[in-house]
């Protein structure tokens, strides 16, 4: 007899760890239900509702953190701490289906919670010949500014030419799709019309369409949207999230195209930063569906250095998790921002390690797209987290590489 050994592994790793140990098949998805305890925070519990939910959790083998008030309802209401396994969560989801003090509701949206984090279903997007596949490892998105002013390579690619160069070095580094933007939206920024970002971009656009990926537009504005997805253009990266044109749905829906939702709430101050972000990113994802995007087709990015300080950025990184459980792909655009600066003392174009560990977590967090300015060095880096991960299985790494 050997060990114990601690080993910290990922849903598939336990898999394959039951099969080698010579699990029944059956029996595997039973062990996968009681490996890890997912915490999960739910804000402005009633008290009653609070003291239902512990004593359910706790008969089947979780527990509640609460209020000390909760017990007596002495206080209105509580924030609980859900201390379960998926397998009690599933549980308490028919328990209080018809419990009162807004349980039923409460239900109904831990149900969504829990096939949203267990879904592993690939998501295919596809343009001709032209395709991006969802689910099946991070994808690099990279950055093409053809701006004067953005807060890393302002001026560097104004001239047609050289960013449709740079945009072909990115691909043949391994990016996955660019993302072209002619206005910059650095801290302070100066908005320019509709009508000179289509001036920037129309010299440009129509070559970019050549590449062998797909091409995405950050912009926020409808007229540009509309015309630029007329000529071809794939993917809108909307900073505005829907609240800076609210035209933009509606042009979205209308070509019926995948779109980027980032946080936006600008000049604004937090009592947490999390739980807020979540619900903006749910309601502004909302703005889409009901123009008439389907959410397949919507992407969510929490806005990392938008009106955001240090602490919140590093907040909303740490916690991928929490904005992936509202069942939307989601992008991180963390590359050589402000917050890395800080933390490093550093200017923009000497943040490559920092961008780099930025994008390594999100990659281990299990983002759909890293948004980066240096694609070479971001495609390396992914693929050693790939081997890592794949644990040495050579066959593993090969089909998600």
């Amino acid at each position: 007899m050997r060990g114990p050994y601690y080993l910290d592994l990922k849903e598939n790793e336990i898999k394959k760890l039951c099969a080698q140990i010579g699990c029944d098949p059956l029996g595997q998805e039973i062990m996968l239900n009681k490996v890890k305890i997912m915490p999960l925070y739910i804000k402005e519990v009633p008290s009653p509702a609070a003291n239902i939910l512990k004593q359910h959790l706790l008969s089947l083998g979780g527990d509640v953190v609460v209020a000390r008030g909760v017990v007596n309802c002495s206080q209105k209401e509580s924030s609980v701490l859900l201390l379960g396994t998926r397998k009690h969560y599933r549980a308490l989801v028919d328990k209080i289906a018809y419990q009162p003090w807004g349980l039923k509701s409460l239900s109904e949206r831990l149900h969504k919670f829990l096939t949203h984090m267990g879904s592993s279903k690939p998501l295919l997007w596809s343009w001709g010949e032209k395709k991006l596949v969802l689910g099946q490892g991070t994808l690099i998105m990279g950055i093409l500014n053809l701006t004067p002013d953005s807060f890393s390579d302002g001026g560097k690619f104004m001239d047609p030419q050289l960013a449709v160069e740079h945009a072909w070095q990115m691909v043949e580094a391994g990016a996955d799709v660019i993302d072209v933007g002619a206005e910059s939206t650095r801290p302070g920024y100066q908005p320019i019309t509709a009508a000179e970002e289509i001036k920037r971009l129309n010299p440009v656009v129509e070559k970019l369409l050549e590449l062998p990926v797909p091409l995405s537009l950050d912009t926020y504005k409808a007229e540009v949207a509309a015309e630029m997805l007329a000529l071809g253009v794939n993917i809108i990266n909307d900073i505005g999230g829907g609240l800076k044109d609210p035209h933009l749905p509606a042009v979205v829906a209308r070509f019926q195209v995948p779109v980027i939702v980032m946080h936006s709430y600008f000049y604004r101050e937090y009592q947490d930063v999390l739980v807020e972000v979540v619900d903006n990113l749910a309601e502004q994802a909302a703005i889409y569906q009901q123009a008439g995007v389907p959410c397949e087709k919507i992407v969510i990015d929490p806005g990392i250095g938008f009106a955001k300080n240090l602490q919140e950025n590093l907040t909303l990184i740490r916690n991928l998790v929490s904005l992936k459980s509202l069942g939307f792909p989601l992008l991180l655009g963390a590359s050589r921002k402000t917050f890395i600066g800080e933390l490093l003392d550093l200017p923009p174009d000497k943040r490559l390690e920092g961008s780099l560990a930025a994008a390594a977590w999100g990659i281990l967090q299990g983002v759909d797209f890293v948004r980066v300015h240096d694609v070479e060095e971001t495609v390396r880096l992914a693929k050693v987290l790939k081997a890592v991960q794949s644990g040495g299985d050579k066959d593993d790494f090969e089909r998600n590489n």
